[in-house]
């Protein structure tokens, strides 16, 4: 099943979110549906699993965890990947980085999913080198998910969309590039679509009423 438009919504709640129960985000990921969103990002295998029946949609799934510094982890474990592949993820997102799960680089761990299963993967990335270290592994979508989020790029979760990276992965990449972090007006991604990006991912400003109404609230103030 492909993604059937742009618009891809990361539907996902953290501790707590008063919407952190699986009822919640099924129902977030129904109305992304309803919207006309092409497909749903969601962490975990229970929820995917219900995301998956509910809606119809293709499935980006991930199972989140975390490295020895605390920094955030997408799908580092073969266990979790196979999970994900068991339930009917269309896609599944993986930890693209340089730091090591199970004794494998994030494009080590690409490519040996890539030559033993038929699925396709989406490498979440950090910057431009991993980048293209994922596409050269395998990858089938490169997504910037990862950018402020690791050590060496803490500096770029600025508020603001990275359009310089997001310029410089279609410049160099031959594959669908998937823009997501700090996406917070449809004129983001329109201009992300616009760069050339195959599709957009957006999921606090529109599955975190909480953080919409920080935004009000700072701009009234």
């Amino acid at each position: 099943m492909k993604l059937s438009s742009k618009l891809i919504v990361s539907c996902q709640a953290e501790n707590g979110n008063p919407f952190n129960d699986l009822s919640s985000v099924v129902k977030f990921a129904m109305s992304a549906k309803l919207g006309g969103a092409g497909g749903i990002r969601s962490e975990g295998i229970l929820r995917s699993s219900r995301i998956i029946k509910a809606t119809g949609l293709p499935v980006i799934g991930l199972v989140k965890n975390y490295f020895e510094d605390k920094s955030v982890a997408i799908t580092t474990k073969r266990s979790d990947f196979i999970n994900l592949l068991n339930i009917g993820c269309n896609i599944i997102a993986i930890d693209g980085t340089c730091r090591l799960r199970e004794g494998l680089s994030g494009p080590e761990f690409i490519s040996m999913v890539k030559s033993e299963y038929k699925c396709l993967i989406m490498a979440d990335v950090s910057n431009i080198e991993e980048a293209i270290s994922c596409a050269n592994s395998g990858a089938d979508y490169i997504s910037s998910t990862l950018n402020g989020y690791t050590p060496w790029s803490y500096k770029d979760n600025n508020c603001k969309p990275n359009y310089s990276l997001i310029k410089e992965m279609v410049k160099f990449i031959k594959k669908p590039i998937v823009a997501e972090g700090r996406i917070s007006t449809p004129g983001h991604a329109k201009k992300m679509i616009e760069m050339g990006c195959s599709f957009v991912v957006v999921g606090s400003f529109i599955t975190r009423p909480h953080i919409i109404t920080e935004a009000f609230v700072k701009e009234i103030k």
